[in-house]
Parts: structure tokens; C-alpha cells; sequence
């Protein structure tokens, strides 16, 4: 099979097309021929050498594919050859074939291409674990989400309206991708280049502050987080992109009964990961028929697996609405 390399990491042009074998799967895993896979943050980090994966995942980057099932483990049950599926991998995404636990797959939802479907897993297990899960996320509270025209909060918008939250604010670096939000089904838009997002974000909730909030920001964000939050908020912390250590005043914290929580998903076990698809499955995946033209991942750009590093270039950039996405051509 034809994979993507990114040898000892680095910038975009470390990464090359090689060939090696099919993987192997184990007992309790699937091979899926890769239709399409999607890029992820995580996989930046990890070419840039910042985020090597477990000692037992693939060195192959990508976090998330859809495709067909070619092979079945002698233990699997539930799911058999020719299946079409999207899934949660440990890694080796970035390739025409990939192995993943049986117990990460979900099915393609009702109208969803398979383009669309590779989309879905990596935001959806995040924002559903941290916001819903963690943070208790409930119909008729308040949500604000940094980077609110990323993939993940793309996904976190949609979600979140399908189940019903009060008020949806979210932060973006400028107009164009604010209006994207707001079409999502983002209630309030805040630039924040040019405005106090808690000031806003206060203003936006009659002076109350946001129920939850969703950060991948990290250390510049920390103190004004806690300001932004409702008495009895929450924050659920997903990534540290601008850094992950600065002085912190807890009063805050404290005086109003706030809660930080976060997780990081790669790392989590098999069986907390197979449990967060089955909350998918059962709460979420309905949503897909009841809910077609609201619930539906944006695809902002297809490139070929020859064109990786352009991709990633793109992704580095910013300059992307939702998701980016490898197709297979071979």
C-alpha cells in the first residue's frame, strides 16, 4: 500500500509517498481500505516531532478515515467485510490501509458521503467527551468556543445547537470566519483581535458569563477563561496550542464554584474510547436523519495523498473553514 512518511518529522516537505505492507489486524481490530482521511491538529504536532504517538500505535499519521472494511479480527463481532464505516484510529490514517479496534468504528450517517464521514470521528469523540461528558454541557445554557471556525468548533456550534444550548458564542480572528460560525448556528461572533471576548461573552449572557467553556487556546486564555464562566461554570481544556503553563489566580475559581476540566484522547484507553462511540451511536448518530441540513461536517478542502504537504500547509496557515481532508485515488 502507498502511505505518507514524515521520517524524522519537521516541516511540511519532510513528508513523502512510500510503499510497504498492508497492516495486520489483530484480534480485536478491523482493516479498512481508506476512502478518505481526515488532517487533524495533532497530526501537525506530531510531524513537527511535538507529539509522538503511543509506543503501541502506528508511526503513520492520522487520526480519523472512512472506508470500507476488507478484514476482520477472529474476536470482532458486529461488524464483517464489505461494511462502510468511519472510525477512530490510533494512527496510520495517512494511508490506503488502516487498522483500528472494532470497538471505534461507527457506521456512515444517514446522507453523509464517505468524504463527509472521515470528518466526523476526531471532533466528534473530542467535543463530545469534553463538552457533554465532562462539562455537562445542558439545553438552554451558554457555550463558548475558542476557535470557533475549526474543525473542532464546527463541531462543537452544530452539537451543540442540535442539543439544544441557550447560546452559542464563539471567538474567530476575523470577519469572514465569524460569519462562518454564525451560519453554522453560532449566536454571537466575537473578533478576538479586536475585542474583550469576556466582556463580550458577559454581554452576550446578560452579565452572567458562559455555563461552559471550550479552550485549545491555552496559557494566554487561562485567568480570562475563569472570568468569562458563569457562577458554577465549566471549562473543558482539549489543547495548549499558544502554551501550557502561566500564573494562574484560583480566587476566581473559588468564589464561584468553577470547575476545569479536560482530557486528551489519543492517549485514552481502548475501552474509554469504544465507550464515548457508543454515546455516539445511541445519542448523536440519530441526530444525522432528524437533523440533516444543521448537523452536517464542512469540508473545506480535498487533497489527493500526493499533495499531503500541501495540505498540511493549509492547515498550518489557518486559513481553513471546518475540515481538511486526504481522498484516495489509488
Amino acid at each position: 500500500m502507498h502511505y505518507v512518511d514524515h521520517g524524522s518529522g519537521g516541516a511540511p516537505a519532510c513528508m513523502q509517498i512510500a510503499q510497504g505492507p498492508l497492516p495486520v489486524p489483530a484480534a480485536d481490530e478491523v482493516l479498512i481500505r481508506v476512502a478518505a482521511a481526515g488532517i487533524n491538529r495533532p497530526d501537525i504536532l506530531q510531524r513537527s516531532g511535538k507529539y509522538p504517538p503511543p509506543a503501541d500505535a502506528s508511526p503513520v499519521m492520522g487520526l480519523e478515515v472512512a472506508g470500507e472494511i476488507v478484514a476482520v479480527g477472529a474476536a470482532v463481532t458486529g461488524w464483517h467485510v464489505g461494511d462502510s464505516v468511519c472510525a477512530l484510529t490510533p494512527g496510520g490514517g495517512y494511508a490506503e490501509y488502516c487498522k483500528t479496534p472494532a470497538t471505534h468504528c461507527l457506521p456512515i450517517p444517514h446522507g453523509l458521503s464517505v468524504v463527509e464521514a472521515a470528518a466526523l470521528p476526531e471532533t466528534f469523540f473530542t467535543v463530545w467527551a469534553n463538552v457533554f461528558e465532562r462539562a455537562r454541557l445542558q439545553a438552554g445554557e451558554s457555550l463558548l468556543i475558542h476557535g470557533g471556525s475549526s474543525g473542532i468548533g464546527s463541531t462543537a456550534i452544530q452539537l451543540a445547537r442540535a442539543f439544544g444550548a441557550g447560546k452559542v458564542i464563539v471567538t474567530c480572528g476575523d470577519q469572514a470566519k465569524i460569519d462562518y460560525a454564525l451560519a453554522l448556528g453560532a449566536h454571537v461572533g466575537i473578533n478576538y483581535k479586536t475585542q474583550d471576548f469576556v466582556a463580550e461573552t458577559r454581554a452576550a449572557t446578560d452579565g452572567r458569563g458562559a455555563d461552559v467553556v471550550l479552550d485549545m487556546v491555552g496559557a494566554p486564555y487561562f485567568q480570562h477563561n475563569l472570568a468569562a464562566c458563569a457562577t458554577e461554570g465549566r471549562i473543558a481544556q482539549i489543547a495548549f496550542q499558544h502554551g501550557a503553563k502561566a500564573e494562574l489566580n484560583m480566587q476566581e475559581l473559588m468564589l464561584r464554584r468553577l470547575t476545569w476540566t479536560g482530557s486528551t484522547l489519543r492517549a485514552r484507553p481502548k475501552a474509554a474510547k469504544a465507550a464515548i462511540a457508543v454515546a455516539l451511536l445511541q445519542q448523536v448518530w440519530p441526530r444525522f436523519q432528524t437533523h440533516p441540513d444543521a448537523l452536517r461536517p464542512h469540508i473545506h478542502a480535498k487533497f489527493a495523498l500526493n499533495s499531503i504537504v500541501e495540505a498540511h500547509q493549509m492547515m498550518e496557515a489557518g486559513t481553513h473553514l471546518g475540515k481538511v481532508v486526504l481522498v484516495m485515488t489509488g
